[in-house]
C-alpha cells in the first residue's frame, strides 16, 4: 500500500511511520506537514490512503478530506487527532475509520486493513459523506474553494475571490488570477460565505471586501464595481436594498 501520513507536528509522523513500518507488509510511505503539501503528494503519487490530523494550521484536515476527493483517484481517508470531539456518528458509518491520539498499532493495523479492503462503490459512499462535514458543528468554513482542471487540483484561497456567478450548471469562481467552473451551488455558497459574501442578484455572490462602490444610472439601474478591476455587476431590483444597507454597515 501507498500511505500517506499528514501531521504538522513532525513527532506525529515520526511515530506514525514507525509503527506503519513494524507492521507486516511493504508499504511505500509519504509525508505532508500541511494541507497544501499533502495535496501536492496525492496529486503525484496517488496514495491509496491518506492518514489526516483533524486540527492543522490553515486548512484543517476535514476541510482537506472535502478537496481530496475530486482527483481522479481519490485515497481512502483515516482521521487522526488528540481531540475526540470530533468523533461524529458520521465518520463511524461510511468512513474508513477515525483514530485518537496516542495510536495504538492494533487498532492502526485494523484501519489500515479496512481501507485495503475498500472495494470503488465503498469508496464513493465515504467520500459522500465527507462531502456533508460541513454540515456539522465541527466544521468550519472553507478557507480554499477546489475544482479540477485536467488532471491537477486547483486551489483558490477565498480571500482571494472577487465573485461568483452562477452559468448554467456551474458557477464561476472569479479571482486575482482569472477564473474556475465548480460543482458547488450558489445557493450553499451564499450559506457558507454569508459573513463575507453577499448576494446582488440571483445568480452573483460578490466579496464585501472587494466591493469598491455601488453606482447607479439614475433610472433605478445599479450596478456593484469590483475593486482593483475594470468590471461592474448588475444588482437586481430585489436585492438592492439589501445591498444598500450592508455597503453602509461595512
Amino acid at each position: 500500500m501507498k500511505i500517506l501520513i499528514t501531521d504538522d507536528e513532525q513527532p506525529a509522523r515520526v511515530r506514525l511511520r514507525r509503527l506503519i513500518e513494524e507492521l507486516q507488509g511493504a508499504n511505500k510511505l509519504y509525508e505532508a506537514g500541511n494541507a497544501n503539501e499533502a495535496l501536492r503528494v496525492c496529486e503525484r503519487e496517488t496514495p491509496d490512503v491518506a492518514l489526516l490530523d483533524i486540527r492543522m494550521p490553515g486548512m484543517s484536515g476535514l476541510e482537506l478530506a472535502q478537496h481530496l476527493i475530486k482527483l481522479a483517484v481519490p485515497p481512502a481517508i483515516i482521521f487522526t487527532t488528540a481531540y475526540d470531539e470530533y468523533a461524529l456518528a458520521a465518520f463511524e458509518t461510511h468512513a474508513v475509520d477515525y483514530l485518537l491520539k496516542p495510536i495504538r498499532q492494533e487498532r492502526l493495523a485494523k484501519a489500515l486493513d479496512a481501507a485495503k479492503r475498500l472495494n470503488r462503490v465503498q469508496l464513493q459512499q465515504v467520500t459522500q459523506d465527507i462531502t456533508q462535514a460541513s454540515k456539522f458543528p465541527t466544521a468550519t468554513q472553507r478557507s480554499h474553494i477546489s475544482a479540477r482542471v485536467g488532471s491537477e487540483l486547483r486551489l483558490v484561497a477565498i480571500d482571494e475571490i472577487r465573485y461568483f456567478l452562477a452559468e448554467d450548471k456551474y458557477v464561476s469562481v472569479r479571482h486575482a488570477e482569472g477564473q474556475l467552473l465548480v460543482e458547488d451551488s450558489l445557493k450553499m455558497l451564499a450559506k457558507e460565505f454569508a459573513d463575507r459574501f453577499i448576494r446582488i442578484h440571483r445568480n452573483a455572490l460578490v466579496a464585501l471586501h472587494y466591493v469598491a462602490a455601488l453606482e447607479s444610472d439614475g433610472q433605478s439601474h445599479c450596478r456593484v464595481r469590483i475593486k482593483d478591476s475594470n468590471e461592474t455587476l448588475d444588482v437586481s431590483r430585489r436585492h438592492l436594498p439589501f445591498v444598500r444597507k450592508a455597503l453602509k454597515q461595512l
